[in-house]
């Protein structure tokens, strides 16, 4: 139980300290923020309960395919957003079309032969 408990404390703690320095500075924040650490502390998690490094491999390759329909989200919201429209519409904007994204991803992932 106190593992589980450390990963949450630990997990948690970096998304607010990155949602904090992005406050005092944009590209300190986003340095931070793109740097892949939720999915090295995945990494870390999972090498750590399973000691199986096959395993960890697939993951990592996983989340490469899928960093690609990632992306739809950090071109979507500021375009909406530089056009005016309302935050929070733009954010679901750009939620729903990531989400598709992965979508068509997955699909395509498929028809190649890919294992996500």
């Amino acid at each position: 139980m106190t593992y589980y408990i450390t990963k949450i404390v630990v997990t948690t703690a970096l998304i607010v300290l990155i949602s904090e320095i992005a406050k005092r500075s944009t590209l300190v924040g986003a340095v931070l923020a793109s740097v892949p650490l939720v999915s090295v502390l995945a990494m870390i998690w999972l090498y750590t309960e399973t000691r199986d490094a096959a395993q960890v491999a697939a993951l990592a390759r996983s989340v490469f395919w899928l960093v690609l329909p990632s992306l739809v989200l950090f071109v979507t919201l500021p375009l909406l957003l530089g056009r005016g429209v309302n935050f929070y519409v733009s954010l679901a904007a750009a939620v729903a079309a990531t989400v598709a994204a992965y979508y068509v991803m997955i699909i395509v992932a498929r028809q190649l032969g890919l294992r996500l």
